[in-house]
Order: structure tokens, then C-alpha cells, then sequence
């Protein structure tokens, strides 16, 4: 089956039945997006289907053939965050990390839809997400500095 990751044309095999997630990380080495709780609940698993947020957990790899993928790989490099990576860096919003793929990806698709929005809509926005380790406050902060970065880099031009 082929697929367009980040980007990239790619071939997988991925059996009939595997999912999103399990071609991404098993068959590409992507591992950004997360294995949760399997049930596209827990949001750890986000991964971004045509610029709009999915749980990659329970599509199905052939049902996205042909569609454009991105993962948390696929957002920035090491060397070039995107300004969503880079809020959650400025606003240290991690602890243990495992939630981070899928708040970073929502808040991506949140802030490529609404480039201001409010602290109730991101709220709302990444009220499906769980972190257990309770850094919801860093996390609101995250996507607030996230949509300044993104402004400044729109009115510079897109760099």
C-alpha cells in the first residue's frame, strides 16, 4: 500500500487489518505518535489526516492511502522546530511526555484553523487529550505561545 507520510511517498506492506498506528511506528519507525489506550480516546496517538487531527490508533492503514499523513516527525526537524514544538519547549509543558504527541498535534490543527484563539477554545480543543500527570496549565500556556510564534513567523513571510 502507499502512502504519503510527512511528506514522503512510501511503500508498506502493513497486513490487512493493521492500523494507522501500527504502520507508522512498526513498519515506519515513526514513533511520535503513541500507543494508549487503542480506543482513539486517550489522544496519545494523534496524528494529523489531511491537515485535520485523527487517532491513528483505530483507522485503518489502507483507509488513508493516497491522503497526506503527519506526524510529530513530520512537523519540524531537530534543527527547526515548528512553532507549535517550539512553544511546548518554551513553556516546558512536558513531564513525562507520553500525552505530548497528541496535545502538540491537536493544538497544530487547532491553531492552523483558528490562529487566536481563546484559552476556553484550546481548552476545548484538547479537553479529549488526557495527561495524567497534570501539566494542563503549561500545556494552555504551550498553545498560547504556539500562536504567537506562528504569527510572527506569518507576518516575517512564512520562513
Amino acid at each position: 500500500m502507499s502512502l504519503t507520510v510527512n511528506r514522503c511517498s512510501c511503500t508498506v506492506l502493513g497486513g490487512t487489518g493493521a492500523t494507522l498506528l501500527q504502520v507508522l511506528r512498526n513498519d515506519l519507525g515513526l514513533n511520535g505518535p503513541k500507543y494508549g489506550c487503542g480506543l482513539g480516546q486517550c489522544g496519545a496517538c494523534t496524528v494529523l489526516v489531511d491537515g485535520v487531527a485523527a487517532r491513528a490508533c483505530v483507522i485503518p492503514a489502507q483507509e488513508v492511502a493516497g491522503r497526506s499523513i503527519t506526524t510529530l516527525e513530520g512537523l519540524g526537524s531537530p534543527h527547526a522546530l515548528h512553532p507549535v514544538q517550539q512553544g511546548f519547549v518554551d513553556a516546558q509543558a512536558a513531564q513525562c511526555g507520553y500525552c505530548l504527541n497528541g496535545m502538540v498535534m491537536m493544538a497544530a490543527a487547532l491553531l492552523a484553523r483558528e490562529p487566536d484563539p481563546s484559552e476556553a477554545r484550546i481548552r476545548a480543543e484538547l479537553s479529549g487529550n488526557l495527561c495524567r500527570c497534570g501539566t494542563h496549565v503549561e500545556i494552555v500556556c504551550a498553545v498560547r505561545r504556539a500562536a504567537v510564534l506562528l504569527r510572527e513567523q506569518r507576518a516575517e513571510g512564512g520562513r
